[in-house]
């Protein structure tokens, strides 16, 4: 079943301060048109730059994903993106007058709010969703970090994090259905360590902290030195270490939050893919260098993917027209009938195959030390399949013939050798009219695109 792109009704406005510049944000999420993704405009900056929410432009992940374009930065994008992931939205202009979002409590728990309230609508557009039907993997050799994706009937995420410290241990967060983000993941915080923290604070890089909005675990003795910066930085009279190793003022909302945490970045990061994922991610050890390397990765695969457009069909199956009842309806026979069967036909499109053997009359001639299959033949099977798609809108075929008009934008992207089968794919432009019929076809062999070409061809009754 089909489902509709979302976006959101009204526009909302959410103010707070930025984690590491300590400014006042204030930022706006507003309605977006189908087919925008997510995007921030930098309202601040002169000409109101946008940043499209994509993998391409991240540039470094230290203490959050970071996206420039063309000198324009955002910071710490992923607890906003996760917010809009966890709540099914698709198309969302995010307006900034900072680099960085208002860290908030440091979850993702009122951007949610925010959202609701502007009220979330669906488009007439469909939704685009990488299905995923291979394991795809990314492994950070340095730090043993691995992410892995493999087919699932739903997004789904599993993160497992061990920091090698015993106040923190090994913990682990699951989220079966994306429809659960708001209830078991959207409130859990960030944290940091203590031994980062002093280091922050020495450089000056935490400006917005207090410890409503990170959880600290206290990896090390807490000195005399730190207990005074740590009461400057968040402006408390006192600050202590808890019995669960935590610095005061806050309580868990879950045992494993850290991992909740995790599971929240990885979905804010993987956004950046720009698709909706099918499929179960299983996180060892994120980060967010490990999460954007791998949201790259995803990327270039579903654009590879998306571009060779490799339908799937099983080839076992009963064909919807054999060779016998294909030479009831095309003229062509042996050996100038280039298709085998025919797998699919509906009123718009068509699939056929070809098995191309080594007894093929043209491998004779055609380098038959290298045998390649001729393009212009590539073409003609294509031409085919597209005869049997307008031939099918009348009573009596076999009174009709077939013939060329136009070739328009025709490519041959790889080579079609003896052994390889071959899957047609023709789509109509345009309506028949008058028997001509303007139709998109492709060619595919080996799980890649081989040949395409725009094809205009007329019927004509035998007279």
């Amino acid at each position: 079943m089909s489902k509709k792109q979302k976006t959101i009704q009204k526009e909302v406005t959410l103010s707070g301060v930025g984690l590491h510049t300590g400014n006042e944000v204030t930022m706006v999420f507003k309605p977006a048109p189908e087919n925008h993704g997510f995007a921030f405009m930098r309202v601040d900056l002169e000409g109101t730059p946008i940043i499209e929410a994509k993998a391409e432009y991240v540039t470094n992940t230290q203490r959050g994903t970071n996206l420039e374009k063309n000198g324009v930065q955002i910071q710490t994008s992923e607890h906003v993106l996760a917010a809009a992931v966890g709540l099914d939205i698709d198309n969302l202009l995010i307006e900034i007058n900072a680099s960085e979002p208002p860290i908030m409590d440091g979850s993702s728990k009122f951007f949610i709010k925010a959202l609701e309230e502007a009220g979330i609508v669906e488009q007439e557009a469909e939704i685009e969703e990488y299905v995923v039907k291979e394991i795809i993997s990314y492994k950070d050799e340095n730090t043993g970090s691995e992410i892995i994706l493999m087919p699932a009937d739903e997004y789904q995420i599993t993160t497992m994090v061990d920091f090698g410290t015993k106040i923190l241990g090994t913990q682990n967060a699951t989220l079966e259905r994306i429809s659960d983000f708001k209830e078991e993941i959207s409130a859990a915080r960030t944290f940091s360590f203590l031994h980062e923290i002093e280091m922050l604070l020495e450089n000056d890089l935490i400006k917005g902290g207090d410890l409503n909005n990170a959880i600290v675990y206290v990896d090390k003795e807490l000195s005399e030195s730190t207990m005074e910066k740590l009461k400057g930085a968040f402006n408390k009279d006192n600050v202590s270490v808890k019995p669960n190793g935590i610095l005061d003022n806050l309580e868990l909302h879950w045992a494993n939050e850290a991992a909740r945490h995790k599971l929240l970045d990885v979905i804010g990061d993987l956004a950046l893919a720009g698709t909706r994922i099918r499929g179960k991610v299983i996180a060892n050890k994120p980060g967010h260098g490990v999460n954007t390397s791998f949201a790259k990765k995803l990327a270039k695969t579903i654009k590879m993917e998306k571009r060779n457009n490799v339908p799937s069909y099983d080839l076992h199956q009963q064909p919807l027209m054999d060779i016998h009842q294909i030479m009831d309806i095309l003229p062509h026979r042996p050996p100038f009938l280039l298709i085998d069967r025919i797998i699919e036909l509906s009123d718009k499109h068509v699939v056929g195959m070809k098995n191309v053997t080594m007894n093929e009359d043209f491998f004779v001639g055609h380098f038959p030390g290298a045998p390649v299959m001729p393009g212009v033949l590539q073409v003609e099977a294509m031409a085919q399949c597209g005869g049997i798609l307008v031939l099918s809108t009348v009573p009596d075929p076999e009174n009709y013939l077939t013939y060329f008009m136009k070739m328009d934008n025709v490519k041959f992207k790889q080579k079609v050798l003896p052994g390889d089968t071959l899957i047609f794919k023709s789509e109509l432009i345009a309506p028949i009219r008058r028997g001509i019929c303007h139709m998109q076809a492709y060619a595919y062999a080996n799980g890649k695109l081989v040949c395409e070409a725009e094809l205009m061809a007329q019927i004509s009754k035998v007279k």
